[in-house]
């Protein structure tokens, strides 16, 4: 743990933080099987990114990660899984860092949660990690965990503490942040709307315990209802929408899902491999109007190379395959081409926008993969006879 530490410290790398996102944690008793969700939305300036699966090692855990294209050593993880169950990923705050820490010390939230990731069993774990870290710890974010035994939470953490909000406590199973910590300082901060747009969305099928991760990928990372305005401009006839406060946005370069275990897990207990099969995390890149949806697992071959980091710079195919759809959907050539939306690539009367088009395919992918793990495994996580 201390060369871990070390590590964390010391690197001289300091890539910008996410600038946004909008994320969940969902109770298994809100989801149809039981299985937990942790969900996270990705806006970030870094446009490339990619998914790689970095082995166990010097005594610590394995696990598959979202990672920058440029991140050569994937140093920084922006969401993940390991191999006991446990995951987690995070939102930028902007509302809670109280200090006068410089901005070159901060921006370490994808090193925290690679740490994290190495060393985790369980969301108390994580809440262990943050009581340990030298201060400053150089973040100010939101934390969302979640771990075998179907327990999350979110952590809102500056660089000196942080406030938990745990899972079990949530009556209708379901935490959603944005760019704002609710702990923080009232009325500053970002995504507030976005916010509002995913619990309404969310709504009524937490009441109905049918939060799935095909519902969050599908049409939550794809939805343009605009809660301020009561308004969803994917049922309007307009053809160029101004890009303001949807949670699909220019600098959105992934969705992602990480679905847990089914109920009935102790952490403790759980040995690397045992959830190979059972965790999986449904792994949208680039422009989520415009994604593909990909499963991955934690085990060797279990990450497609199309999302891998194999192109020039790092790149990986998928992810530049939807930059390019991005780029038509975004399709002015001359003054703000990055903030109108041509709805017509999405939506049309022809049924051949991205969004009609994909969320079809994406859902024959979650069908397939779906009933291969469930007509697998056990709720034990071992392979059924």
């Amino acid at each position: 743990m201390k060369r871990i530490f070390l590590t964390l410290i010391t690197a001289l790398l300091a890539i910008p933080a996410s600038l946004a996102c909008t994320s969940a944690i969902v109770a298994g008793w809100a989801t149809p099987d039981g299985r937990p969700l942790l969900w996270k939305h990705r806006d970030t300036s870094t446009i490339d990114n990619k998914v790689e699966r970095i082995p166990a090692k010097d005594g610590a855990f394995g696990y598959v990660a979202l990672f920058n294209a440029n991140d050569k050593r994937n140093e920084q993880a922006w969401i993940g899984m390991n191999d006991v169950g446990f995951a987690v990923m995070n939102t930028a705050s902007y509302n809670i860092k109280d200090d006068n820490v410089p901005n070159k010390k901060m921006d370490r939230e994808g090193f925290l949660m690679t740490v994290a990731l190495k060393t985790c069993r369980t969301v108390d774990d994580f809440a262990h990690l943050l009581e340990k870290m030298p201060r400053p710890m150089g973040v100010e974010a939101n934390f969302g965990v979640i771990d075998a035994s179907g327990n999350g939470a979110f952590f809102e953490t500056n660089n000196h503490s942080y406030k938990r909000y745990d899972l079990k406590d949530a009556p209708d199973g379901l935490l959603v942040r944005t760019n704002y910590s609710h702990s923080g300082r009232p009325n500053e901060g970002y995504g507030f709307v976005r916010e509002a747009n995913a619990e309404c969305l969310l709504a009524p099928y937490a009441a109905e315990h049918a939060i799935t991760p095909e519902l969050l990928t599908e049409k939550v990372s794809r939805s343009f209802y605009h809660d301020l305005k009561k308004r969803d401009y994917a049922l309007s006839d307009e053809k160029w929408v101004v890009d303001q406060d949807f949670i699909p946005r220019y600098k959105s370069t992934a969705t992602i899902v990480i679905e847990g275990a089914r109920p009935g897990l102790d952490p403790s207990e759980i040995v690397p491999g045992q959830l190979a099969d059972e965790y999986i995390m449904w792994t949208g890149l680039g422009y989520p109007p415009c994604a593909e949806i990909v499963p991955v697992w934690n085990k060797e071959g279990g990450v497609a190379d199309e999302l891998r980091g194999i192109g020039v710079n790092g790149h990986s195919p998928m992810s530049d395959k939807v930059k390019a759809r991005r780029n038509e959907v975004f399709g002015l050539k001359r003054g703000n081409k990055d903030k109108y939306i041509d709805m017509e690539k999405l939506f049309n009367a022809e049924g051949t926008g991205y969004v009609q088009v994909l969320t079809k395919q994406n859902h024959e992918v979650y069908e397939v993969f779906k009933r291969k793990r469930d007509g697998a495994q056990r709720n034990d996580g071992t392979a059924a006879m």
